[in-house]
């Protein structure tokens, strides 16, 4: 049985950390601090096809059971190689969603650090009007961004954007692209955007 500790981990790494470990365990254990967490938990186990429990511990400490009957989660699904996908992703401002822009801007960085997680990857991540200064060296999902580029994603910044918000030379990851070639892909793709 592996264990593993996720109490103060922000969504979505506990599910992550989960899923991670049951390619190679047939029984995991995640301790979080958080309901929500337990919640997403379950429900990826439910999906996944696999048995799952929890515990609440302490007032702010529960555990999730969760066991594929004997089977690393390889043999109950293959996990298929890492490919690219037939989408690309659009980001247009520093944050997810409208409301609070703290909160909006917490869930761009788990939007982009799940996207890195994912068994297919879009073949491009583009980013333009406020989203255009998550590329440059200001921006504290580099390594996200950079790994997406080592696995082959193409990560590409509006020129003016960059040139309009003063950030020409602070491009720290990908290529500067201008918006014909954001509406030729656009077009030509399945587009998502967070």
């Amino acid at each position: 049985m592996m264990r593993i500790n996720a109490i103060g981990d922000a969504c979505p790494l506990p599910v992550v950390k989960a899923k991670k470990a049951l390619k190679d365990h047939s029984e995991v254990v995640v301790t979080v601090d958080n309901e929500i967490a337990t919640q997403n938990l379950s429900k990826m186990a439910k999906q996944l096809g696999l048995q799952v429990s929890t515990r609440q511990e302490a007032e702010q400490v529960f555990q999730v059971f969760i066991s594929s009957e004997g089977a690393s989660l390889n043999d109950v699904i293959p996990v298929p190689k890492i490919s690219m996908g037939t989408y690309i992703v659009v980001i247009n401002s520093k944050t997810m969603g409208s409301g609070d822009d703290k909160l909006g801007y917490s869930l761009l960085k788990g939007f982009i650090y799940s996207l890195t997680e994912q068994d297919i990857l879009p073949t491009h991540v583009i980013f333009y009007n406020g989203g255009a200064e998550l590329t440059t060296v200001v921006s504290e999902v580099l390594d996200d961004l950079d790994a997406l580029e080592t696995d082959g994603v193409e990560i590409l910044t509006c020129g003016a954007c960059l040139d309009y918000f003063g950030l020409n030379e602070k491009l720290a990851v990908g290529e500067v692209t201008n918006m014909y070639h954001i509406l030729e892909l656009m077009s030509q793709f399945r587009v998502v955007k967070p």
